[in-house]
């Protein structure tokens, strides 16, 4: 683990929850979007982790809505940013629909999560299907744990050959959306005990502590996701203006830490993927 390599921030401007009113900064549309991602890019971020809604604003894993926002994303930064859909369930989705989304998007990044996508060992064998399938068209993914003990999961998936890549990217999840745990950084370190000193990985923390916990990944060696999927204000307390604000702070983190921002193909390789994917 290199702890002064070169830091990929995330940001993660939606959710699949959150909506204007929670913020009013928070963007739905493809438009809103393309807008926060040029704000992003400008303030350090050189991924993002993307949501879309219906046209009723709910949760979606529709692949017409993924391409229009991804176009819109595309017409305004270009290929600066690393763009990763989620699978993200929320209660809505079985793991074939999950995994039929990005058969349908053929994006250039997604997340998954371990638990939602694999949640019996019967659900291995196609899991394992769309892992190769997935690792031979080149589309990073990233996997979603949420405790130490799915770390130890991914482990045995990766040694009995269920996930086809041999340096998985990971996100820790610290704290939980609504009223769940508070994020605290030691939370953090479980997860490393148990994680292989080669493997990337990246945090995300929720609440008013996520700037802690970013502070903690940043200094051992990890990635952060920054976003108002996550958290709504600032280290103070306050809330944010906007998503840019967020990875502001944390580009200015990097510095005070001696961490240089990543430029998108050094983020490229750290999610899994050298190619500049298209839709």
């Amino acid at each position: 683990m290199a702890f002064d390599s070169p830091l990929v921030i995330c940001v993660a401007p939606n959710g699949a929850r959150r909506g204007k009113t929670d913020h009013a900064a928070i963007p739905i549309t493809p438009r809103e979007l393309a807008e926060t991602a040029g704000l992003c890019l400008a303030a350090g971020a050189r991924a993002m982790h993307l949501h879309v809604r219906d046209n009723a604003g709910r949760h979606t894993l529709d692949a017409a809505h993924y391409r229009a926002a991804l176009h819109a994303i595309r017409a305004e930064v270009g290929e600066q940013l690393l763009l990763q859909i989620t699978t993200e369930a929320v209660g809505l989705y079985t793991p074939q629909q999950q995994m039929d989304c990005v058969y349908a998007v053929q994006p250039q990044a997604a997340s998954v999560a371990i638990r939602e996508l694999i949640p019996d060992t019967p659900s291995e064998t196609s899991a394992a299907q769309f892992f190769r399938w997935a690792a031979s068209s080149g589309i990073a993914l990233q996997y979603i744990l949420y405790t130490p003990e799915e770390v130890l999961r991914l482990n045995d998936l990766v040694s009995r050959g269920v996930i086809a890549d041999p340096q998985p990217h990971a996100l820790f999840v610290l704290g939980r959306y609504g009223a769940g745990p508070r994020s605290e950084p030691r939370a953090l370190l479980p997860f490393l005990h148990a994680w292989s000193t080669d493997w990337p990985w990246s945090l995300c923390a929720f609440g008013d502590t996520e700037s802690r916990c970013a502070a903690a990944s940043v200094a051992l060696g990890g990635h952060v996701r920054v976003g108002f999927e996550n958290n709504l204000f600032r280290a103070d307390g306050q809330p944010a203006a906007n998503n840019s604000e967020q990875v502001g702070n944390i580009s200015a983190l990097s510095g005070y830490c001696g961490r240089p921002l990543a430029s998108v193909s050094q983020a490229r390789a750290v999610y899994g993927t050298s190619l500049p994917r298209e839709i």
